[in-house]
């Protein structure tokens, strides 16, 4: 794994030191998960929107990783492997970040199964449920809307009523029907989130709160429980340049995260089409937060000597 200045800085022009690269987005979403796009046309979108490494962080899955790393080669653009891991705490839905970790390492790959038998079982349910409240709607035109994907959610049922013309997108769907408290909103398995930061680090990777102060995680995420998943598990950062965060989250999250000494990260959680305001780079990590993941992802890596760790690419 590249790590260190020279791997994410381009080469130095005309005897000037090297810029530093500035344009980094770790949070995305392909097709693979509940983004629209495929992969290959993810990091197509990618290179056009200027960015100069994207991490591909699909839900519970690494299925997109080798053809992300594929695109991402051919074209010239820096590529780091993740997944975000759907997480409770107190009955709260939490996201954690996982970079870099072996997927097949047997505790995770084991609770990742879990969680997606459980995403893609309450899919009746949930149906169901609308059915229940006068909304037609059949499992056979949710599953069309998750061709390509081992992780079927409640955005592929919002796709299905967008294509049904019963909500116009998918934040309408959330709002109507599948948010937390609505007529068709199921609950499923998810991991807690100690557990799933031990299981990262198991597997040699670099653990990261996904927008802990944005949703519903803000009533659990607080800055002793970040100190305590730190403290306790090993979490080596948080996400704070979001969209789900004001101005004043995010300056208050940067202070927690200088405060305990770990990494902040940006990001733009970019599901194609599948999420308003979210386009690719609208937030990015500073070049020092990812050298310090590289560091850790280096260490973790190290940690885990059974763990088969994947490589970034950064050209």
């Amino acid at each position: 794994m590249g790590s260190g200045a020279d791997s994410i800085r381009p080469d130095s022009v005309h005897g000037r030191d090297p810029a530093p690269l500035v344009r980094i987005d770790l949070h995305t979403h392909s097709n693979r998960s509940d983004g629209t796009d495929p992969v290959d046309v993810l990091m197509a979108h990618a290179k056009r929107a200027g960015l100069d490494v994207i991490a591909l962080t699909d839900h519970d899955t690494a299925d997109g990783w080798a053809d992300g790393r594929r695109a991402a080669e051919d074209l010239g653009l820096g590529f780091v492997p993740g997944i975000e891991i759907s997480c409770k705490l107190n009955y709260i839905s939490v996201h954690l970040l996982g970079y870099l970790p072996d997927p097949s390492y047997p505790g995770l790959a084991e609770e990742l199964r879990i969680v997606r038998d459980g995403r893609t079982d309450r899919i009746p349910s949930i149906v169901a449920r609308l059915n229940s409240v006068g909304v037609d709607l059949t499992v056979d035109e949710v599953l069309a809307q998750a061709t390509g994907t081992p992780s079927v959610g409640r955005p592929h049922v919002a796709d299905a009523l967008v294509a049904k013309g019963t909500v116009a997108n998918r934040s309408e769907a959330f709002d109507r029907f599948l948010a937390d408290g609505r007529p068709g909103h199921v609950s499923h398995y998810a991991i807690e989130p100690g557990r799933a930061i031990d299981l990262v680090r198991e597997a040699g990777g670099v653990p990261i709160i996904a927008h802990p102060w944005g949703r519903s995680s803000y009533k659990v995420m607080t800055a002793d429980t970040i100190a305590r998943l730190v403290e306790d598990h090993g979490l080596a950062g948080i996400e704070v340049d979001h969209q789900d965060h004001s101005a004043e989250s995010r300056t208050a999250l940067r202070g927690i995260a200088q405060e305990l000494g770990i990494i902040y990260t940006g990001s733009s959680d970019h599901h194609g089409d599948g999420k308003i305001d979210h386009d690719l780079g609208v937030n990015s990590t500073e070049p020092e937060q990812f050298e310090r993941l590289l560091e850790v992802a280096k260490v973790n890596a190290a940690a885990a000597s059974e763990a088969k760790v994947p490589e970034a690419y950064l050209p």
